[in-house]
């Protein structure tokens, strides 16, 4: 309730603050949907090019990792795809 009180302030300095914050973050919120929008616009365009689009999704994920994060990720998939029998134990070399 204190943050609240600010309004006491000479002048409604607080009160300004506040409608400043305020029509900042509307702002940041508008450009945040047009950004959403011009994204959704480039994976339509990819989309209708040929390209796979949830391989385009997993490509960009795996680019925002590091390399270490991105081989243990990795590691442990293989160890549970191993385990559930989706990965041959050994390859033959007469494939």
């Amino acid at each position: 309730m204190t943050k609240l009180l600010g309004h006491n302030k000479a002048g409604g300095v607080a009160a300004d603050q506040l409608r400043s914050i305020i029509d900042r973050v509307e702002r940041l919120e508008e450009e945040k949907a047009g950004l959403a929008a011009d994204i959704r616009d480039v994976f339509a365009e990819s989309k209708g090019n040929g390209f796979d689009v949830k391989a385009i999704r997993k490509i960009l994920k795996l680019r925002k990792m590091d390399a270490k994060q991105r081989e243990e990720e990795e590691t442990v998939l293989e160890l549970y795809m191993s385990h559930l029998g989706m990965l041959p134990l050994f390859e033959s070399e007469d494939e």
